[in-house]
């Protein structure tokens, strides 16, 4: 049932703003082969305890809590195709999209506590543009924008952000002058959701934070940091998160897509101690973009290994951030958010 419905919301393609979804998958290839018992058990208890996690205002409090965890949370329940109109967790849904637009500042568009904040939020409620009915959203509050709304102020302050950053990219601060790869990530993966559902991105915005990909991607497959030159040994994560870009942004051509791509197909063992909820996020989506079989390869360890990490109580290390990042790594899976579309 939960699978129907989100299903033909996105298919019918009814948004507010009145402009159509990009085109869906085919259904053969959004929703694979059979997806292992492991998932289904990981992903179900998973979200019970993010349920219970929320709090009422609906955020979900930690040591990373802000916008972008409310939404990696959000889209932990949009992905495994959750009905956010009449699902069991629909109410979870309803208040954490609320929760998400009374953050964002009305005049800047910023949606905090962070440019990485901001990215996943944007990304979330993209995904949730056109599968929430907005009659239902508020339950009596007074709207205060839509979602439609809330991304075009997101899409601006990214774009007015970028344009003070001597690097054509993003860091931590919507003000800052440098940039670094994993926030630009972030906010690149933010703006190509938006631009999938039906909204305006500018090529301008868009190209000048590709450019720093590029410029920050050594010809070895490894990506710097921060500087935007070279790869200097960067970590796994990096060549995952260019990859992916490079990726979605249909760059499969160039030479640094190839030489990211080839790095992380050829360390599948690879394990990072340092945010390993955020590496196993990332390279999912890389592979599975790049190279379906390497994707299916490591998904099998990846299953077994976050099952075997996953506490009684259903959390999956320490946190609510650490929980649903852990969960969008299975979510591929599923396949049912329009942004892992292959």
């Amino acid at each position: 049932m939960k699978l129907s419905k989100l299903h033909a919301l996105l298919m019918a393609g009814v948004i507010l703003c009145g402009t159509p979804l990009a085109k869906a998958q085919d259904p053969s290839l959004r929703f694979g082969g059979q997806i292992p018992a492991e998932v289904g058990t990981v992903y179900e208890r998973g979200l019970a305890w993010l349920a219970t996690a929320q709090s009422p205002d609906g955020t979900w409090k930690g040591g990373n809590s802000g916008s972008g965890v409310d939404g990696i949370c959000l889209m932990s329940f949009l992905a495994s195709g959750e009905d956010p109109n009449y699902g069991q967790y629909a109410q979870v849904i309803r208040r954490a999209i609320r929760a998400m637009i009374k953050s964002q500042d009305a005049t800047t568009g910023y949606l905090p506590n962070s440019m990485y904040h901001h990215g996943f939020a944007m990304l979330a409620l993209a995904e949730a543009y056109g599968a929430v009915d907005e009659n239902l959203l508020w339950e009596g509050e007074k709207p205060i924008r839509t979602i439609c709304q809330t991304l075009d102020l997101a899409i601006r302050c990214a774009a007015t952000s970028q344009s003070k950053n001597r690097w054509g990219a993003w860091r931590y601060s919507p003000d800052a002058s440098d940039a670094d790869t994993s926030v630009t990530g972030a906010v690149l993966m933010g703006l190509f959701a938006c631009r999938n559902a039906g909204l305006e991105v500018s090529d301008e915005t868009i190209n000048g934070a590709m450019d720093y990909m590029r410029r920050s991607t050594g010809q070895d497959g490894s990506v710097a940091y921060s500087g935007g030159f070279g790869g200097m040994g960067g970590s796994m994560n990096l060549s995952a998160i260019a990859a992916l870009v490079g990726a979605i942004s249909h760059a499969k051509e160039s030479e640094q897509y190839q030489a990211s791509l080839k790095r992380i197909k050829e360390n599948l063992e690879h394990r990072e101690t340092t945010y390993p909820e955020y590496f196993r996020y990332y390279m999912a989506q890389a592979l599975f973009q790049g190279d379906y079989e390497a994707w299916q390869k490591w998904n099998a360890v990846k299953v077994r290994e976050v099952h075997e990490l996953q506490r009684e109580d259903g959390a999956i290390g320490s946190s609510a951030y650490s929980t649903g990042m852990s969960l969008l790594g299975l979510a591929l899976n599923y396949r049912f958010l329009p942004i892992y579309e292959r």
